[in-house]
């Protein structure tokens, strides 16, 4: 079954009530999203699309959150395409890679990245390019205009290829993780199940929408109850507690955020039990919450958050209980695994741990996505011969079967719910003229849970500049992977077999962001 068609057999039969509200006053109704999903895959339909290696054909969209991109996802997905969501903060060395390696028949971007979103476009084969903005210009919605509002939703099967989202290794190299119609749909279907999901519940969306979290977790589990959002493009500690505060109907009922989102909403004094009275549910993922927010927020609100895990190659894994029935939410733990999702402790020889015996993290489900597009080698080093998916996250499992995760297996950042590679940003470093080396690690950070750092190392006779580094980086990267602090010193600690110790590098480090005026750039 196609995903959107499951989507839109939730909706409610009076189609004239809201589906989303905006911040400027604006409603989208329930109408509105059928007349303007068909308009849109009509537009792509007219398109003749041909995808490549037997894949649907795929649109990539770089644009910022609007209601506008949500429904050219929906529309995507109606019209049978493979949606390929990037983040805009990418600049034109990073959107490069990814439409050489996804090769999408249609690139969408944001007006004011036409010019020099072209030259890509036209390296990358991509057949068409349109623009999309915030305020609902642009030419996507000019030609989709022109196109009717009834349209007979794609024929689909669940292992068909429904999105592609972008993670990565180590090595740099970022990997397209192929999720299915079928991948999807059973982990919206099990959230609403186990999150209590009600009828008359309404989520205030504050999360971007260019990963899992805000796509399909948020979004997904709206439209599949068939209940509406409140819609914020950005998130601002101000709007978001007046928007749960705000007493007019739909009630706010529930907030999906990352752990910077908490800290931050903490630093707010508007955030008090009071403010926070109809709210059922505070959900936190995308990076490890702190257990001192953890508590800070509990002492505010009177709400526990609970905390989740998933990934991008699979979802929704594990989740702290919604109901008191279901047991305690635990500080420190994600919860148990998630009905249908198996989770399992293996040691380094791949023998399975026994209870609370450290070990790397290995799932199965009907969520799991099936391969990284284009690298069967990489696939297969991620599976394990009985078909178990290794996560590269590394931790234990208690005796009332609560997850708790102890780090990654690799050097992954997760700042600000952002994953950032040390690899690439070492890869650019080291290319800057006077750079002898360099290493990237993660270090306890207030606000973002991890800060970026670099530690550098000159060439002989040369002299290297914190404020210089960071400003070639930020015209060159997303300014979530720039380092918040570069040190310069003259060597990197290795082991006996030469190899950068980064342990040594992130205690060193560790208390880096404890001034106020490092923790923010």
């Amino acid at each position: 079954m196609n995903l959107f068609h499951a989507l839109r057999a939730a909706w409610p039969a009076t189609d004239q009530d809201p589906a989303i509200f905006c911040e400027d006053g604006r409603a989208y109704t329930w109408r509105d999203l059928e007349r303007a999903t068909a308009m849109l895959a009509n537009l792509l339909d007219s398109l003749h699309l041909q995808g490549v290696d037997d894949r649907p054909p795929v649109v990539a969209a770089h644009v910022d959150k609007s209601v506008e991109s949500l429904l050219l996802y929906l529309a995507t997905l109606r019209a049978g395409c493979t949606y390929l969501p990037l983040n805009p903060a990418y600049r034109a060395a990073e959107l490069e890679y990814f439409v050489g390696d996804a090769q999408p028949a249609v690139l969408v971007c944001r007006p004011e990245d036409q010019e020099w979103v072209i030259p890509i476009a036209a390296h990358g084969g991509v057949d068409h390019l349109f623009t999309l903005g915030t305020d609902r210009t642009g030419s996507l919605l000019t030609h989709a205009s022109l196109h009717s509002d009834r349209h007979a939703v794609a024929d689909r099967q669940p292992g068909d290829l429904a999105a592609i989202l972008y993670t990565s290794g180590t090595t740099g190299r970022s990997k397209g993780a192929m999720l299915s119609h079928g991948n999807l749909l059973s982990n919206a279907r099990t959230l609403l199940r186990y999150w209590d999901w009600r009828y008359d519940d309404c989520l205030v969306h504050a999360l971007p929408i260019f990963h899992i979290h805000g796509l399909f977790v948020a979004c997904h589990c709206a439209l599949l109850a068939g209940t509406p959002m409140r819609w914020l493009n950005k998130f601002e500690p101000a709007s978001v507690l007046s928007t749960i505060a705000d007493s007019r109907p739909p009630q706010a009922t529930l907030f999906m955020g990352v752990p910077t989102m908490y800290v931050r909403l903490l630093q707010a004094p508007e955030l008090t039990a009071e403010t926070t009275r109809h709210m059922r549910l505070f959900i936190s993922g995308s990076a490890p919450l702190l257990a001192a927010t953890h508590e800070a927020f509990a002492q505010r609100t009177g709400h526990t958050i609970l905390e989740r895990y998933g990934m991008s190659e699979t979802g929704m894994l594990c989740s702290n209980p919604c109901r008191p029935a279901d047991g305690l939410r635990v500080t420190g733990s994600v919860g148990r695994p998630l009905p249908s999702v198996q989770v399992r402790i293996v040691d380094g020889a791949g023998a399975v741990r026994t209870t609370d015996a450290i070990g790397e993290v290995e799932v199965r489900g009907p969520n799991v996505f099936s391969g990284y597009l284009g690298m069967p080698d990489k696939t297969a080093e991620s599976f394990t011969a009985d078909g178990w998916f290794k996560t590269g996250d590394v931790g234990h499992v208690d005796a009332l079967g609560y997850v708790h995760l102890s780090g990654r297996a690799k050097d992954l950042i997760i700042s600000g719910g952002f994953n950032v590679y040390p690899a690439e940003i070492e890869s650019a470093i080291d290319k800057l003229p006077g750079v002898a080396e360099s290493a990237v690690v993660g270090v306890p950070h207030p606000d973002f849970g991890e800060g970026v750092i670099a530690i550098v190392v000159p060439e002989s006779g040369q002299t290297l500049e914190e404020a210089a580094i960071i400003r070639h980086l930020k015209d060159t990267m997303a300014n979530f992977k720039v380092p918040k602090r570069v040190f310069v010193q003259a060597e990197l600690p290795r082991n006996a077999m030469g190899k950068v110790q980064k342990t040594l590098l992130r205690q060193a480090w560790q208390h880096t962001f404890k001034s106020p005026e490092h923790t923010t750039q």
